[in-house]
């Protein structure tokens, strides 16, 4: 027979769980000082988006589309309010593009292990390559993997780019999403971007572009560099002037892997990388920078690290122009101000 009065003492307890969880997703995660123990999930998403309108895709055909293209394209042109395309699980084999005419997308999947989008191509031209194209403002994704699985030895001749994902417009949010490939993984192209919490897996330039964004809590995994000399690096940043408001901001997160990496080479005279409190294995290389390939100076690159750690973190052999941050000088690449994401970030933390 169960025991009645012990029943009793889990009720506050039941009821104080239900009060903190309800406080949770009522309240405008960000602007509380969340930690990132935390988790930004789809209920919260949708709750902050705030709409009804739902298209469902299934590959098995219990949905409205088995077509994430052909749900896209059933987006009204114009689009001014959050219109959610839910992904179930499955392998998607296509390539899909969220053109510029259709903001306030929001592609939900049922998680980056479950909801797959796949194409295998390589090609001179990144864009043509990719996987995955969004050109389109006010865009979010959740749970979702974006591989492009062009074979290894394709990549590395002279037609050696295979994008998973190529991202080239403003306000635009990835939330607990994969990117996968080898070569030119994440074409993070222009404009304001937020990753949270996601896995980003390539072994040459495979975060790469002329984006303003922010890498918060991100995996980065790296694929050995087949060639003789490791010249493989995370980032390729290419800032082209001082006036130019663009960089990559890595905080908190790790890199790991197989094989060496640099954390980044001089794609511009400005290139700008950031990674703070960020956990390096032994895979990051000692110079932990590189310029190859780029014959100018580096008096103007802002390749820097903050209050990094790990055994890839050691300070004593990094590249001469390398930035080791003072507190202060972090402070305006430490949080969602740095791509003004409070003015239009669903959620953060």
């Amino acid at each position: 027979m169960a025991d009645s009065s012990s029943n009793s003492l889990c009720k506050p307890i039941h009821i104080a769980f239900a009060i903190a969880f309800a406080l949770l997703i009522s309240s405008p995660i960000g602007s509380y000082g969340f930690t990132a123990q935390n988790v930004i999930n789809s209920p919260l998403l949708t709750k902050k988006i705030a709409t009804n309108r739902t298209i469902k895709v299934d590959i098995n055909g219990n949905g409205e589309f088995t077509s994430i293209q052909a749900a896209v394209d059933a987006v009204p042109e114009g689009n001014s309010q959050w219109m959610i395309i839910h992904v179930r699980k499955g392998i998607y084999r296509e390539k899909v593009h969220v053109p510029s005419s259709k903001p306030y997308v929001f592609l939900r999947g049922n998680g980056k292990g479950r909801t797959h989008i796949v194409w295998s191509q390589s090609s001179n031209d990144n864009i043509e390559s990719a996987t995955f194209k969004v050109e389109a403002k006010h865009f979010i994704a959740f749970g979702i993997s974006f591989k492009n699985e062009a074979p290894t030895g394709v990549a590395y001749t002279s037609q050696n780019q295979s994008v998973a994902a190529f991202v080239a417009a403003d306000n635009v949010a990835f939330y607990h999403c994969g990117f996968y490939s080898t070569h030119n993984t994440l074409f993070d192209y222009k404009g304001r971007h937020y990753y949270d919490g996601c896995y980003i897996q390539g072994s040459i330039d495979f975060i790469f572009g002329r984006g303003k964004s922010v890498f918060h809590n991100c995996e980065i995994f790296v694929i050995d560099d087949k060639r003789l000399t490791v010249r493989g690096s995370v980032t390729a940043q290419n800032r082209k002037s001082a006036d130019e408001n663009s960089g990559f901001v890595f905080i908190r997160g790790k890199v790991y892997g197989i094989g060496g990496v640099y954390l980044g080479r001089a794609k511009g005279a400005f290139s700008r990388v950031v990674f703070a409190k960020t956990y390096f294995s032994m895979t990051v290389l000692p110079a932990g920078w590189t310029n190859w390939s780029y014959a100018g100076g580096t008096e103007n690159l802002y390749h820097s690290e903050y209050d990094c750690h790990g055994p890839g973190a050691e300070k004593g052999n990094r590249a001469p122009w390398a930035k080791q941050l003072t507190e202060k000088e972090a402070a305006q690449f430490m949080d969602i101000s740095f791509i003004e994401g409070a003015d239009w970030l669903p959620a953060w933390l």
